[in-house]
């Protein structure tokens, strides 16, 4: 317990570990890369212990609201980005990335990066349920809509599974709390958090894989790849963010801030064919630095509760 703990003191500082690890060590990260899946079990699992069914159902109003943003999310924002790069012919790896990171779900990870902002996590939850369920819905159209990506089949197919996935975590999750846990007491919590900050430091390093090989090999295509993923995740925040508290909500600006940037982009390359998903492999690899530095990058403009 005490390790946990200390775990959840310093989860920043795991996070940043995490990437270092999946950079220096792409062995390891190749080595790990067929277990991301079960570590994002686990994750799911320990959100939904940590929060509780009661927090996490909400109101009507809550749920309809998110709906409402998985629409814009997944849908608007996508489709707006598309029709942009096609007028404008902006149709490489950078364009591809960011029109699968748009159309993506809220990444299994968001209540755990939430709750080390020092925020609650339950809309953040509450949108990655809600925004998975809803993904073979949406991303119908994005993909019809950008030449060469198809396969919307074998997207649906890989929504279901991670559907499933969160079903039964959040099922054990809520489970546990509602019967053994119905009143954890704060050292049980903050136990909680550090295995979430640890388990999030390794699913990392599997997701690094592409990173350290340009490093060495591609140090400029690094450096403009890692420049662009960092404006689109860090700046969709900061906005979602700045528009929920001008829409008076305030309590869950950083929920929606957090999930409104980081995206579950890797669920697409699990079924894409290789030729879509090997230009944007940098992309991806990238992604995970502003993801895994959201709460030391922003954890001072998510302690800001108005504007």
């Amino acid at each position: 317990m005490r390790l946990l703990q200390l775990a959840a003191r310093h989860g920043k500082a795991l996070l940043v570990l995490g990437l270092a690890a999946g950079i220096a060590l792409p062995a390891l990260a190749d080595a790990l890369k067929p277990h991301i899946g079960a570590m994002v079990g686990v994750l799911l699992f320990l959100a939904a212990l940590r929060v509780g069914p009661r927090q996490a159902a909400g109101s009507i109003r809550d749920l309809g609201r998110s709906v409402m943003l998985a629409f814009v999310f997944q849908l608007a924002m996508p489709v707006a980005a598309i029709l942009v790069f096609l007028a404008t012919g902006f149709t490489g790896p950078v364009a591809l990335g960011l029109i699968l990171m748009l159309a993506a779900a809220p990444v299994s990870g968001s209540p755990n990066l939430t709750i080390m902002t020092g925020n609650e996590p339950s809309a953040a939850l509450r949108q990655l349920v809600i925004g998975t369920a809803m993904l073979p819905l949406t991303v119908i159209p994005v993909f019809w809509l950008w030449p060469g990506l198809g396969g919307a089949k074998e997207v649906l197919g890989a929504a279901a599974i991670l559907l499933a996935l969160i079903a039964v975590a959040a099922c054990a999750g809520f489970g546990l709390r509602a019967t053994v846990m119905r009143h954890p007491p704060v050292p049980t919590l903050q136990a909680i958090d550090g295995l979430s900050a640890i388990v999030m430091g390794v699913v990392v390093v599997g997701l690094m894989s592409a990173v350290g090989p340009a490093l060495t090999g591609e140090p400029l295509r690094l450096v403009a790849m890692l420049a662009a993923v960092m404006a689109a995740n860090l700046g969709l925040q900061i906005v979602a963010a700045l528009v929920c508290r001008r829409a008076r909500w305030t309590a869950d600006a950083a929920a929606l801030g957090i999930v409104a940037g980081n995206r579950n982009i890797a669920l697409f390359l699990t079924v894409l064919p290789q030729q879509v998903i090997d230009p944007v492999l940098l992309f991806v690899g990238c992604y995970q630095i502003p993801m895994y530095l959201t709460p030391a990058l922003l954890g001072w403009f998510y302690k800001r509760k108005t504007v």
